[in-house]
């Protein structure tokens, strides 16, 4: 699952942070940070959905499951086998 958090860590920091993260911690709210908005959110499905072969369901788009890397990081360890992650 490192591999995983090292890669949502990264895909945040290029797409949002624009390669800075000294700030960044893996429980803040991308919400709360103002690093993430609704298209933002969009853009994190995708990513989600092109790196591990996921189908995301309206109903899971809460900020339980995309609001932080621990948050993202549990979603994917909740919607995928462990050998996956």
């Amino acid at each position: 699952m490192q591999d995983s958090r090292n890669k949502i860590r990264t895909f945040v920091r290029e797409n949002f942070l624009f390669g800075g993260d000294d700030e960044l911690h893996d429980g803040d709210s991308f919400l709360e940070m103002g690093i993430v908005d609704s298209t933002g959110v969009l853009e994190l499905v995708a990513f989600l959905e092109d790196q591990w072969g996921l189908t995301i369901d309206d109903s899971e788009l809460v900020p339980e499951n995309l609001d932080s890397v621990d948050n993202l990081v549990g979603f994917l360890e909740r919607k995928l086998p462990a050998t996956v992650c």
